[in-house]
């Protein structure tokens, strides 16, 4: 297996609350971003940390980076602050969920 930074327990637990799929967080990111300002640029659109985590979606394990390390245990700790452990889905509401969706995480779709 080829070196990586990144141990087990965090490149589970990125690929457990990620549950949006590339597709699924780019489509989400152009529409959330949408507006006069970022009409120009569609792949600017959303929240800089969507781009992050689309980017390490992106890419193999042994290619991230410790800056990617670093935002894979954010967005780990941010959604399992804000869900805990249990990921079934669950409603809420709609701010918190597009909170969620912007890193990856929708909280309805199912485990």
């Amino acid at each position: 297996m080829a070196d990586t930074i990144v141990d087990d327990e965090l490149w589970d637990g990125f690929h457990r609350v990620v549950n949006m799929t590339s597709p699924e967080l780019r489509d989400w990111l152009a529409v959330q971003g949408a507006g006069e300002e970022t009409e120009e640029v569609p792949d600017r659109a959303g929240s800089p940390v969507g781009h992050r985590v689309l980017a390490i979606l992106g890419k193999r394990r042994s290619d991230l980076t410790q800056d990617d390390v670093t935002v894979m245990a954010d967005v780990v700790e941010r959604v399992t602050a804000e869900r805990g452990e249990e990921l079934e889905p669950t409603a809420g509401e709609a701010s918190w969920r597009h909170r969620l969706m912007n890193m990856g995480h929708d909280p309805l779709k199912p485990v």
